[in-house]
């Protein structure tokens, strides 16, 4: 099954972060319950891969100012059909930054959000299942700007609340602050 190699992320992602459990839980009935998941066009929801990318000291995140959200995020996207969720999260990066050096920290995932996505045109308010994984920029990090955001800025984890006050990011910030700290 096409969606195995997720669930089974998410069954060892749950023995880490035994505190997520009711997400963990909400993700695998998503998957389990719906062959297209990682379908764009499956209107309850889909799958998305997202890259927590941090400088070579794990002090500094590149974010994106979205330009259809108008919010500072972490780079990511739709899987369109791609179950590799990590390949995924590599390719939006690259993306939306243009960081040709970007290398996985590690291939467990880092952290899981689903959070609603407003009716734009045509498309209906949706979820997105977002699977975020932990990457590095093994280059100089000097990054392009995408049409996909209005800019790009590498921000200090300890100066992150002027970007984003959402749960989310600041559960981002503090794993990667907790994972570089004992790594």
């Amino acid at each position: 099954m096409h969606r195995q190699p997720l669930l089974d992320l998410l069954s060892r992602y749950a023995v880490r972060h035994p505190d997520e459990a009711e997400i963990v839980a909400c993700f695998r009935q998503f998957v389990a319950g719906n062959g297209e998941c990682f379908e764009r066009h499956f209107t309850e929801g889909h799958i998305t891969g997202s890259a927590w990318i941090v400088d070579r000291t794990g002090t500094r995140t590149l974010l994106t100012h979205h330009r259809k959200l108008n919010r500072w995020l972490q780079p990511g996207g739709h899987a369109d059909g791609d179950p590799d969720v990590l390949a995924v999260a590599l390719s939006e990066g690259l993306e939306e930054t243009g960081l040709e050096s970007l290398v996985p920290v590690s291939t467990e995932i880092f952290d899981l959000d689903i959070h609603p996505i407003p009716a734009r045109g045509s498309d209906p308010e949706h979820f997105h299942y977002d699977v975020r994984f932990l990457v590095r920029d093994a280059g100089a990090g000097d990054y392009v700007v995408s049409e996909e955001s209005h800019d790009l800025a590498w921000v200090s984890l300890s100066e992150l609340g002027k970007y984003s006050t959402e749960e989310s990011m600041r559960r981002m910030r503090d794993k990667c602050g907790a994972y570089f700290r004992t790594a």
